[in-house]
């Protein structure tokens, strides 16, 4: 049983927004047979309310094995900076995919790596190996990684390297 279940708070579009992560993740560049990507229930307000009866209240999902709760709790809070999703790519085509499928549709591309969605929702897509170069013992070559990487708004693993390795 997973301990920890990241809880989105919506408006009103938690449904739509747990179907669209679905999509997302299911049909990512070398996704597995087996979705590890799905809907797993969906709970509706009642009688007792606060909202009318028979919306959808929850609606837990998983990605890529990861648990997610979102709710349809209504539109006093909304998402910020403070809160991302890491997604780690095992290529630069998959770097790619993520990147230009969340920032679109009303998405934003921000820089080093992060993006919103379009229900507001931060997400930092780096290239797997990118953590190790920027916490390379070598200051030198971790620096020019980092140098590199805040000049980029999508991460570019073979420009990373290129600057990690000084060529």
């Amino acid at each position: 049983m997973q301990k920890i279940t990241p809880n989105l708070w919506f408006d009103e579009q938690g449904e739509e927004a747990a179907n669209y992560y679905v999509s997302v993740f299911s049909a990512r560049p070398g996704a597995p047979d087996r979705p590890e990507s799905r809907i797993l229930n969906i709970s509706h307000y009642g009688e007792a309310g606060p909202r009318p009866a028979g919306m959808v209240l929850t609606v837990d999902f998983q990605l890529e094995g990861q648990r997610f709760t979102a709710i349809n709790g209504g539109p006093e809070f909304s998402f910020t900076e403070a809160v991302s999703f890491l997604v780690t790519c095992e290529t630069q085509e998959e770097v790619d995919y993520f990147w230009e499928t969340l920032s679109s549709n009303g998405g934003q591309e921000g820089r080093c790596g992060w993006l919103k969605d379009r229900y507001g929702l931060s997400w930092q897509i780096v290239p797997a190996g990118m953590e190790e170069m920027l916490t390379d013992p070598d200051q030198e070559k971790s620096q020019r990684a980092m140098k590199a990487m805040l000049g980029m708004k999508k991460l570019d693993l073979a420009e990373l390297r290129r600057a990690f390795e000084g060529s």
